[in-house]
């Protein structure tokens, strides 16, 4: 499985991630599950103590904005912009194998 996206979509009144990769398969992600698998400290440490992220009902992806060649950095309504998500790792969480 390549790990490149070759598209990258805001859809849902930018509540969903639509991915095109490089292999030709697609992937959808939640707001809400990107902004909760954040690997920003703030969230790894809230997960390491066991926290879930409070989140509104209504999260968007008000930003994108690319990592030199090798990732995405996201911008959510509740104003979390912090954590990289590597194309490995998105291809991760879109294939579910990030727990």
């Amino acid at each position: 499985m390549a790990a490149i996206p070759r598209e990258i979509r805001l859809t849902e009144g930018r509540r969903r991630l639509d991915v095109i990769w490089e292999d030709g398969s697609a992937s959808c992600l939640s707001a809400a599950t990107l902004r909760a698998r954040s690997r920003s400290a703030e969230t790894v440490r809230a997960g390491i103590d066991g926290l879930a992220p409070a989140l509104p009902d209504d999260i968007a992806i008000t930003a994108v904005e690319p990592v030199g060649a090798y990732a995405v950095n996201f911008t959510f309504s509740d104003g979390h912009d912090r954590g990289i998500f590597p194309w490995p790792y998105l291809r991760a969480l879109a294939d579910g194998a990030v727990t």
